[in-house]
């Protein structure tokens, strides 16, 4: 038995890891933003309206750009039965969320493991255990890797392609590409160009065999993608088309802020992979295979950098790789840790590793509180509910609370009902039949404010213990119809403290 114990944690305990960090994120924050929100709630509407495609809340909120529904199509299938479960036994919605993100993140992780094997056995067990230290000592990828991102899942399929390049099978790396940009984000071409110009110009592969290759794949992947998507969104379209259109013919994306040239390098990666960012430069000098790895996603980087409009999310697919680089670079420290000039470099290095810790902690507990809107739902459940009343409880959620934490998986059934109506102006409200408020303004006329939940501001460094100081502020206010006598009876917290104590 103990044998087999060992044998188990050899061949899956950095997976454990990894799942177990994962886990954590997905248990400890499960509410999503506004990013998300598509799959989330394209999830929530297969798994419980199923072919009633005129109750999906895509079809009243479409968004900016047309999503796929591939990705959510293939989570629902994996969360079905477990939702069916809980649906028997009367559970609230949320934990089909948290299943959700956890069937999510685990085809995240197998992806990541596939590539971590081949790092593993073309660069060995030190390079292998690296590779799982600094991605967990990270914050963004394990973070992410539960959440409904177009960029994560595409990651899924970049993750697959990094581990067939490791492994020397060229054309199926690019068909992953392939796969990724057409079905989940048409920004992954900017990966396959430079990767498939390397491939050509070392002769790794032949370009009418590469030519014939991606050509077939390419029309796979659109005619799958034109023939679910169409049939969800009830009209023809491709969506990562209408995205490549918006986002690069009419340059929109704009609208939604800029950032300078140099911002992914100067903000963007060093928060993304902390001490495995001067590993991973020092790792290409350090052996020169992994060049041949890190110039297409550098190159991937450099132009996305052209875009004026910038998230770490739209690189994140670029982390494996870096990581794999600072992996080798760490692993050769540690290897010569004996010697002198080497020995001042692994101290250096377990430094990175204790501030990566600290950095990692820090993102948690902001993001553990950026997440407002979905608590003040979940305290309104607990203390919403009127004694002797036998009426609807309508709660209108505003933009704002809609995209900070509230998703159709954080809504219970009757006597609950809920209207994300838009465009009503504040002294509209009064006029309204609406039982309670969530919304980001403090005083709205015909409602009293019951509770407010705050959420995190800044975060602050300081000369005495604890060196960082977080801050929190108002963010969402739950306010009562004062025409209804329940409320007005009733004790409520009030607004002049917090409800949600961090």
């Amino acid at each position: 038995m103990a044998n087999k114990a060992l044998n188990f944690l050899s061949v899956y305990g950095y997976d454990l890891i990894w799942g177990s960090i994962a886990a954590f994120y997905v248990f400890t924050v499960p509410y999503t933003k506004v990013e998300e929100s598509f799959n989330v709630q394209a999830i929530h509407d297969i798994l419980f309206h199923r072919h009633h495609l005129d109750n999906y809340d895509h079809l009243e909120f479409p968004g900016v750009v047309p999503r796929t529904f591939i990705g959510a199509l293939l989570v629902s299938i994996l969360v079905s039965p477990i939702v069916l479960l809980m649906s028997f036994l009367h559970l609230p919605k949320i934990y089909g969320l948290i299943a959700a993100r956890l069937a999510l993140g685990c085809i995240i992780l197998f992806t990541l493991r596939s590539f971590r094997m081949q790092v593993r056995d073309k660069f060995g067990h030190h390079v292998e255990a690296f590779f799982v230290i600094l991605t967990s000592l990270q914050f963004h990828t394990l973070f992410y890797c539960t959440r409904t991102l177009p960029n994560i899942l595409a990651m899924g399929a970049v993750n697959l392609a990094y581990g067939y390049w490791l492994k020397g099978r060229f054309q199926a790396a690019l068909n992953c590409l392939i796969f990724a940009t057409i079905i989940f984000r048409c920004d992954i071409l900017l990966l396959l160009c430079p990767l498939g110009l390397e491939l050509l110009l070392t002769k790794s592969i032949s370009l009418w065999e590469a030519f014939k290759g991606c050509l077939r794949t390419a029309l796979l992947c659109i005619g799958l993608t034109i023939l679910v998507d169409s049939i969800m969104w009830k009209r023809t379209l491709w969506p990562e088309f209408e995205v490549l259109w918006f986002n690069s013919v009419l340059n929109r994306s704009s609208e939604w802020g800029t950032h300078s040239f140099h911002w992914y390098f100067t903000s963007a990666l060093p928060r993304s992979l902390l001490a495995g960012y001067p590993l991973f430069v020092l790792g290409v000098l350090l052996d020169r295979r992994v060049l041949f790895y890190v110039l297409p996603v550098f190159s991937f980087v450099l132009l996305y950098s052209k875009l004026p409009h910038k998230e770490l999310r739209f690189i994140i697919s670029s982390v494996p790789i870096f990581n794999f680089s600072a992996a080798v670079a760490a692993s050769r420290i540690y290897n010569n840790r004996r010697k002198r000039l080497w020995k001042f470099l692994y101290f250096t290095m377990l430094g990175l590793f204790l501030i990566s810790l600290g950095s990692t902690t820090i993102s948690f507990m902001a993001s553990y509180e950026n997440y407002p809107s979905g608590y003040a739902l979940k305290y309104l459940h607990r203390i919403g509910c009127l004694t002797n009343s036998t009426d609807e409880y309508w709660v209108h959620i505003d933009p704002f609370s809609a995209m900070n934490g509230i998703s159709r998986f954080c809504e219970k059934d009757s006597p609950w009902r809920y209207s994300k109506e838009e465009g009503i102006h504040l002294e509209e409200f009064r006029w309204r039949n609406f039982t309670y408020l969530i919304n980001e303004h403090s005083n709205i006329d015909g409602f009293k404010c019951l509770f407010l939940v705050n959420g995190f501001s800044r975060a602050g460094v300081r000369l005495h213990l604890p060196f960082i100081e977080m801050s929190y502020e108002p963010k969402v206010y739950v306010h009562g119809n004062t025409n209804i006598e329940g409320i007005m009876h009733r004790n409520w917290p009030g607004c002049l403290l917090s409800f949600y104590s961090q």
